[in-house]
């Protein structure tokens, strides 16, 4: 039996579509399994105290175009053996941190739980 022209698309278009489907629904699951792994890692680490240093401030921004854009703020901190650690904070925190500024970081594993400014008497 020969196949007409048109039926190889009545067979490949559904396939096409169901990979396409199991690819996208992966990924869902995947970041989803990501987020928990994470958010448990945090949970199992010790709140910890640090006395350190604002030492730079960055911004993310998603989407846009046809959807919302998505501000995500970062601010690093310096620790006084020299280490490094960048949190993800909220909008407010990071239009109250400045760069240069220093105390003491509370977080908990890569948690920003919160940031006590030093006052400085003159």
């Amino acid at each position: 039996m020969v196949e007409a022209p048109g039926d190889f698309m009545f067979t490949a278009v559904p396939i096409f579509i169901g990979v396409i489907f199991v690819i996208v629904i992966g990924f869902f699951i995947f970041a989803i399994i990501n987020g928990i792994s994470t958010w448990s890692k945090n949970n199992n680490q010790p709140r910890l105290n640090a006395n350190s240093k604002v030492v730079t401030k960055r911004t993310s921004i998603h989407g846009g175009g046809e959807t919302n854009a998505h501000n995500s703020y970062f601010v690093t901190f310096e620790f006084e053996s020299g280490d490094r650690l960048e949190l993800l904070v909220n909008g407010r925190e990071y239009g109250q941190l400045v760069e240069g500024d220093e105390g003491e970081l509370q977080f908990q594993g890569t948690r920003y739980l919160g940031f006590t400014r030093y006052r400085y008497e003159e």
